[in-house]
């Protein structure tokens, strides 16, 4: 099927406006060219799409039917445009879980007192957190950014928290150690956690792991008590849950941060962004 935009766009706006001629002045073109737009795009169904009439059109079953499609092509494609258009103003941040954590406010306020434009947080849970999806101009990680095509930069580091049911005997001590874990149940994501068994070195290790899928289904898991998880202190601050038990894993190695964007198409704010993160990082804020 041999489709244009312009013949779904005349479509639309015949449905829209109930006559050729008024969707020729919503379009800014001629009647005829509305009309050509609509054969062919009936041409390409193999059906009528509309039932005209001396003095009005209506819609076929058909049409109806099309319609829906032709609006969410229509959307998407709009979407599409907005993104891919530069802009001076918003920047898309991507994030897995947790944005910037206990920073996440402090980057944003001190991003308007520098900056044109919102810097605006999306969530995404795919390895380069909607990077690599088109989601977003830049994202934050807290893994490897292994491909090639992409550049990153070092912000700072954050500690690890076990994760636990409020009812857990680990909920009652104040901090942790990775031994604590021994005969546990561990809950990851496969997708953008942060845990892996490579986590232990000891003798004392998890009796399992239990794949879950986003930070929704992960903590559903654990305030039930099925399983227990370790993740960053970001976490902790964004994502608290009543049921839910954050504590100090005090032997557990430090997590990275890093912005990532495309290397040969790095945001034109991408330094200033850098310099805050970096500072709200340094100073705790």
């Amino acid at each position: 099927m041999d489709l244009d935009t312009r013949h779904l766009r005349a479509f639309v706006a015949v449905v829209d406006e109930g006559t050729f001629t008024d969707a020729a002045i919503v379009l800014k073109t001629s009647q005829a060219s509305v009309s050509r737009a609509v054969q062919r795009l009936e041409a390409a169904v193999g059906d009528r799409l509309l039932s005209r009439s001396s003095r009005h059109v209506d819609i076929t079953p058909t049409g109806e039917r099309a319609v829906v499609h032709a609006r969410h092509i229509l959307a998407t494609l709009a979407q599409l445009e907005k993104a891919a258009a530069p802009s001076n103003e918003d920047l898309l941040v991507g994030y897995a879980w947790a944005a910037l954590g206990g920073h996440t406010i402090a980057v944003q306020r001190a991003w308007e007192e520098k900056q044109h434009g919102d810097l605006v947080f999306v969530q995404s849970n795919t390895p380069t957190a909607g990077l690599l999806e088109g989601r977003c101009e830049i994202s934050v990680v807290r893994r490897v950014v292994a491909d090639p095509r992409l550049e990153s930069a070092l912000l700072g580091t954050e500690r690890r928290y076990a994760v636990l049911a409020a009812d857990h005997p680990l909920a009652a001590r104040v901090t942790v150690g990775l031994a604590d874990f021994d005969s546990l149940t561990v809950a990851v994501d496969v997708e953008t956690g942060t845990t892996s068994e490579e986590l232990w070195h000891s003798a004392a290790r998890p009796a399992g792991f239990r794949m879950t899928r986003g930070v929704d289904e992960w903590l559903t898991l654990i305030a039930s008590g099925r399983a227990v998880g370790i993740s960053s202190e970001a976490t902790a601050a964004q994502h608290p849950r009543p049921g839910v038990a954050f504590r100090l894993v005090e032997d557990a190695p430090a997590i990275s941060v890093r912005l990532a964007w495309w290397k040969d198409n790095p945001p034109r704010p991408l330094d200033a962004l850098v310099e805050i993160c970096r500072a709200a990082y340094t100073s705790g804020d």
